[in-house]
């Protein structure tokens, strides 16, 4: 390429020199000169620079005290934070900055001062007339003290004037001005004014003034405590009722309900002048309590009244102890319970189909004491007053084991072969018995079952002869009754036996389906525990 020469003496004929501004390094502190602060408060002092790109910086006090602050520092400026700033930060602060080897630096001067609340009057009794009371003016963490001024007056009459320039105090403190004097019916309801003012010469601050008023008040009673009740001290159940405690006191004083019931124990109900029960129930009886508490004079003041809610008998129950299926012989123990206002007439009754018989009892307690069959039946506990009835019922049921058991055997316990014996039993018992017939065999035992306690053995044989168990038994318990079965051979005549040869001949064409009829009963026979020729032939037929 071709280069372009440049003219350097035309050049320098357009060439422009900006002119270069130099700062000079400076520093200020802000707050300047001096900061009045409040004890407990935050106080951040600044040290700032101009004209120096990296200034090096220290904090310290002129007396060379603890700084009792955090210095942080930003580039061209550092600060001194001090929070919460105390009595022991009233100090001439200095901050020194170095720039390379030029060094400058400045002061500020920390004030401090405690005034942080209104004071507080206290009066050291109940005001009474014609009787000595002290009132008491609190000025809360003053300092310094030694500038404070109290004031008391009783509203624009000056009671007592005092003043704190003497005191020697090097932190903050709460300063206390008592008055004592007699008040008057007149005094009643006059202020009280306490006054305190902080005066500091060239502190620029406020409040410098505080003020605090209270009422004179004379304190009393509680005294003539009384309960009045809406609509009546007695109601009906359902009803509304208001209770509402009067009594004369001042200060107003603290209230508490309470009820005593009728184990004589106090339950604890509400804190109000007035107690409500919207919807009464004739558990709401009892002794009502109305407690009057007056936290200043300290004396309390009770006032009672005996409400009565009437309902008809409720919560009527009957019980039976053990259970109320018993064995014969036990104990039982019927318990007959309920409640109403008025007072209920409980009745204890049994009832065996239309037979209804009225039972004594002691308290609603009946006892049996030991239990026969004819005692089974509803009982029915009754519970009245004037406003109503109620009433429950439980069935008693009495469990005897089989007694009186008589056993018939027809046509007697000597038989003939080929007869049916019947055996018939009856007995006594509850639940109602079951009767199984065993025939005692060493080998093998045979069971029969009852129908409606009768068995039969049909078509006896002398291997039927034997002895017999039934075993008549329920859930309570059981009995067993021996029966002595012997069966003889029938005595068959010669020309009988000539004809049963013949009819043993004739009928040979049918034996195979005899032997199976037989083969059946047979089976039959063993499951039912009973067997019959009879009823094998018919089948046949």
């Amino acid at each position: 390429r071709r280069r372009r020469k440049i003219n350097v003496e035309n050049a320098a004929e357009f060439m422009y020199i900006l002119p270069i501004v130099v700062r000079a390094f400076e520093m200020e502190i802000t707050p300047a000169n001096r900061i009045v602060a409040q004890i407990g408060e935050t106080v951040m002092l600044t040290c700032n620079t101009t004209g120096c790109a990296s200034p090096s910086f220290s904090w310290r006090i002129q007396t060379d005290n603890p700084l009792g602050g955090t210095v942080s520092n930003h580039g061209t400026y550092s600060t001194l934070t001090m929070s919460p700033v105390s009595v022991e930060n009233a100090h001439d602060y200095l901050c020194t900055v170095f720039c390379g080897i030029e060094k400058k630096e400045k002061s500020v001067k920390v004030e401090l001062y405690s005034f942080p609340s209104d004071p507080v009057i206290e009066i050291s009794t109940s005001l009474v007339a014609g009787e000595q009371a002290t009132i008491i003016c609190k000025i809360p963490d003053v300092y310094p003290s030694d500038h404070l001024e109290v004031l008391l007056k009783k509203e624009e009459h000056i009671l007592l004037e005092k003043n704190f320039f003497e005191d020697d105090s090097t932190n903050t403190e709460t300063k206390i001005v008592t008055y004592s004097f007699n008040p008057t019916t007149e005094d009643i309801g006059k202020d009280i004014i306490c006054v305190a003012k902080l005066l500091i010469a060239d502190m620029d601050f406020e409040p410098k003034e505080r003020v605090t008023s209270q009422k004179l008040n004379a304190n009393f009673g509680p005294k003539n405590t009384i309960i009045t009740a809406s609509p009546s001290i007695s109601a009906m159940e359902g009803d509304s009722l208001k209770l509402t405690c009067v009594t004369e006191s001042n200060p107003p004083p603290q209230i508490v309900w309470r009820r005593q019931v009728a184990d004589k124990s106090v339950q604890y109900l509400v804190e109000n002048s007035v107690l409500s029960i919207p919807h009464a129930h004739f558990t709401d009886s009892g002794l009502y309590i109305c407690e009057v508490i007056n936290l200043v004079t300290n004396k309390t003041e009770k006032a009672t009244v005996d409400i009565v809610i009437q309902a008809p008998p409720k919560n009527t129950t009957l019980s039976v102890f053990p259970s109320n299926a018993v064995k014969q012989g036990e104990s039982v123990a019927f318990s007959c319970t309920s409640t109403g206002v008025p007072a209920v007439q409980i009745t204890l009754r049994k009832k065996v189909g239309d037979v209804i018989t009225t039972l004594e009892t002691q308290g609603g307690k009946y006892t049996i004491g030991r239990v026969q069959l004819k005692d089974a039946g509803t009982y029915e506990c009754v519970s009245s007053n004037e406003l109503g009835e109620e009433s429950q019922h439980i069935v008693l049921d009495v469990k005897v084991p089989p007694q009186n058991i008589t056993v018939l055997v027809h046509p007697s316990e000597n038989v003939k072969e080929g007869e049916n014996v019947t055996i018939t039993c009856s007995t006594y018992s509850n639940p109602p018995s079951q009767m199984v017939l065993k025939k005692v065999h060493p080998e093998r035992e045979i069971i029969l079952s009852s129908v409606n306690g009768t068995f039969i053995l049909y078509n006896v044989t002398k291997n039927d002869t034997g002895r017999y168990l039934l075993d008549v038994f329920n859930e309570v318990g059981n009995n067993i009754k021996v029966i002595e079965i012997a069966v003889v051979g029938r005595v068959e005549k010669t020309d009988q036996m000539m004809a049963v040869i013949i009819a043993f001949s004739c009928v040979t064409a049918i034996a195979i389906p005899v032997v199976a009829i037989l083969i059946y009963v047979s089976r039959k026979a063993k499951i039912n525990g009973s067997y019959s020729l009879v009823k094998a032939l018919r089948l046949k037929v």
